[in-house]
């Protein structure tokens, strides 16, 4: 969802690849002034390493450059972080990324879904659709979600931290 709502603020079309782009919808464009690429990956979210590396190769990019948005149980729901590298905290698209780019190291957007409620379980908590609660807070999610992925493209891990974390 904050793929969807960064390209339509980048004008970029995400489209399906030949080649190493095969199992991606990936597009090309602008955003705060720098030229990006973005991409979803089209394996299951536990394969995304593949695709990623397969993006990074064909454009010649190296893992540092890389920015992952992700969903993040340990964060309350709403919330939006940023960090550079660390362990993956049982995300297996995080776990991914990291053993096909060889490293861990690349930056990452964590938007809070907050822990399941009871016993429920993580996996099942992850795939389940949103709340009528967080419903009426997702636009306004997405919107800050985009907004930190341009202040981190125009400030930097430590402004763009400095920017986000205190108003999320």
């Amino acid at each position: 969802m904050v793929l969807d709502e960064l390209a339509g603020r980048a004008g970029v079309r995400l489209s399906a690849g030949k080649g190493a782009r095969s199992r991606a919808l990936a597009g090309e464009g602008r955003l705060a002034g720098r030229r990006v690429v973005l991409a979803r990956p089209l394996t299951y979210m536990n394969e995304s390493g593949g695709p990623v590396r397969g993006l990074l190769d064909y454009h010649h990019l190296p893992a540092e450059d890389l920015v992952v948005v992700h969903d993040e149980l340990d964060l309350p729901f709403s919330t939006v972080r940023l960090k550079r590298g660390g362990g993956e905290g049982g995300h297996n698209g995080l776990r991914s990324i990291s053993r096909s780019t060889g490293t861990k190291d690349y930056l990452r957007v964590r938007v809070g879904i907050g822990r399941p409620p009871g016993r429920q379980d993580p996996a099942d908590y992850v795939l389940k659709d949103f709340s009528s609660v967080e419903r009426k807070e997702l636009d306004l999610l997405l919107v800050e979600a985009v907004d930190a992925i341009e202040t981190l493209l125009v400030k930097g891990l430590e402004g763009a931290q400095n920017e986000v974390h205190p108003r999320s």
